[in-house]
């Protein structure tokens, strides 16, 4: 009989193999971690001679998923939140130390960590800007321990608290037909591009496109946006419009105009923990409560 070598897998690389398949596309996904496109190409192939197949179809447009990937990242993410899981269950033994505190493009979060600083000082409080990374994965995962998001976005096993509500604002070019306009609505744009963005789940990318339309048309689809400043810039060059909120929008720019949009829920900023707490997350969550307002 053949012995079967267990395979020793680094969940950091692991973790580098969902950040790219997540992005489609490797400086992306280096900019989200935070290290150098080289050292993430030579880990993904290091993993892949590990693995015996190709994960990615390596292109100039971007890196997409072979079927061995497609089949892999399922259970990577499993693999992931296991060791998260196992991690956990040993912390839990013990009175927490330090907290993890995500937050997402355009909010601030300041006051609330202070807050948690001030009347905690025995206990380490970090911060992690999380991007467009999707903030249930980084939950579940347990790179964070809470995170201030926008929603929607899934939220199985997660425990949500409504902190505040932003109105939804249309971002055009100042030149743009509608600027200077009172309000807008779904008509006034129903064939106008709008922005999205790689790797945001479906649900999230939806509402930021005001999908679906009244009348069952899909939004049509302007360049992808990596990051806030792309999109800044992209408005401004008249190739697409964006639907944000004013905390979102880089207020030096003097060339885009924020029109007000009618008939559209606003958007709901909340905080995200998962299901099992402790009290440095029930403290944190009151000075969330109490501290982050519009």
């Amino acid at each position: 009989m053949t012995e079967v070598v267990p395979l020793d897998l680094d969940l950091r690389v692991v973790r580098y193999f969902l950040a790219v398949a997540d992005q489609a596309n490797f400086s992306r996904a280096a900019a989200a971690l935070r290290v150098g496109q080289p050292s993430l190409s030579r880990q993904i192939r290091g993993l892949e001679q590990q693995l015996g197949v190709r994960l990615f179809h390596r292109t100039p447009q971007g890196a997409q998923l072979t079927e061995a990937g497609h089949a892999f990242a399922p259970k990577a993410r499993i693999l992931l939140r296991a060791a998260g899981d196992a991690a956990a269950a040993a912390r839990a033994t013990a009175e927490p130390g330090s907290i993890s505190i995500g937050y997402t493009p355009g909010l601030v979060i300041t006051a609330a960590t202070r807050e948690l600083r001030r009347r905690h000082p025995e206990v380490t409080v970090r911060t992690t800007y999380l991007g467009w990374r999707r903030p249930a994965e980084a939950l579940l995962d347990r790179q964070v321990d809470a995170v201030v998001t926008r929603a929607p976005f899934p939220a199985d096993r997660l425990r949500i608290t409504h902190l505040y509500d932003e109105p939804r604002v249309l971002v055009v070019p100042l030149d743009h037909r509608l600027a200077g306009q009172p309000f807008a609505v779904l008509a006034d744009i129903a064939d106008e591009p709008l922005q999205w963005v790689p790797g945001l789940d479906p649900t999230s990318n939806a509402f930021w496109r005001l999908e679906p339309r009244p009348d069952g048309r899909p939004a049509p689809t302007g360049p992808a946006m990596n990051t806030l400043d792309d999109t800044w810039e992209f408005v401004a060059a008249g190739d697409t419009l964006a639907v944000a909120t004013r905390g979102h929008v880089d207020t030096t720019r003097t060339d885009l105009a924020l029109i007000p949009l009618r008939g559209v829920a606003p958007s709901r900023v909340v905080l995200a923990t998962r299901t099992e707490d402790s009290s440095l997350l029930d403290a944190f969550r009151q000075y969330a409560r109490e501290q982050l307002v519009a």
